[in-house]
């Protein structure tokens, strides 16, 4: 679960996958929801302090909703581990309204500081009680993506390039926000996945990258559809993954790249 404008029922099968390039990140978000009514998903990023509004650049995967499938598949799974994963399964007056792009089965924004947030439709905004929970993000910027009612909803990923103020970080925004609140802890069901910078040593924020995360048996582009990913994938690059399903500190999950 990550956070929500409004109430949801359930949430599972969060994927995330992250790769630096360059002063740039992108982000491709999946997960499964089942909620009564419309609202909204939001990603706090990153983004270097009043970024224009056109900062963020969403893409379409609409044509590629198994993206994240074709990334597993560049892990075959050891018998081992089979056995382990079976056992854990209104507006402010005077102001305009942010641009809302329609990107595929989304509409997407981009709000650009905490402030703005005044400037999107009630329904798809974060009570401010929660954000004052998590004073990190006062000058972090934020992705929106409007999601619809429904049981179970499992469409195509979210994708968006953001540019950071951490060109030697990666970055995963994993951290939840529940009925309006911000838990100390919270249940994490993700699966994580990245490529990183050829050179430098890659350092986990949490001890040991070798241990916790694994590296796919070839490159990208012999398990991923290279046309339909764009260039959120470098083919010739290998991909990492790690699962994180436990409960722990509510925070986001950042590689550091030395």
């Amino acid at each position: 679960m990550c956070c929500f404008s409004g109430e949801v029922q359930e949430v599972s099968n969060t994927q995330i996958f992250a790769r630096p390039q360059g002063n740039k990140q992108v982000i491709v978000y999946s997960l499964k929801l089942s909620a009564k009514d419309d609202l909204a998903m939001v990603l706090p990023i990153p983004v270097p302090a009043k970024s224009a509004e056109d900062a963020v650049r969403f893409v379409n995967l609409e044509e590629y909703p198994e993206l994240f499938k074709d990334l597993d598949q560049g892990f075959p799974q050891l018998p081992a581990q089979k056995l382990l994963d079976r056992s854990k399964r209104h507006l402010a007056e005077g102001q305009e309204q942010l641009e809302v792009v329609r990107v595929g089965a989304y509409e997407a924004s981009f709000v650009p500081g905490l402030a703005d947030f005044s400037r999107l439709d009630a329904r798809f905004r974060v009570p401010d009680a929660a954000w004052r929970q998590l004073p990190q993000y006062a000058d972090w910027g934020f992705a929106v993506f409007k999601l619809r009612k429904g049981t179970q909803q499992e469409v195509h990923p979210m994708a968006f390039w953001f540019p950071t103020r951490h060109p030697d970080r990666v970055f995963f925004p994993t951290v939840h926000i529940h009925d309006g609140t911000a838990p100390k802890e919270a249940r994490f069901d993700h699966a994580l996945y990245c490529q990183l910078p050829t050179t430098g040593l890659m350092m986990a924020r949490d001890p040991g990258f070798a241990t916790n995360w694994r590296e796919s048996d070839q490159p990208a582009q012999f398990f991923v559809d290279m046309k339909k990913a764009g260039k959120l994938i470098q083919g010739a690059d290998h991909v990492y993954r790690r699962f994180v399903r436990e409960t722990r500190k509510n925070e986001d999950v950042v590689l550091s790249l030395a």
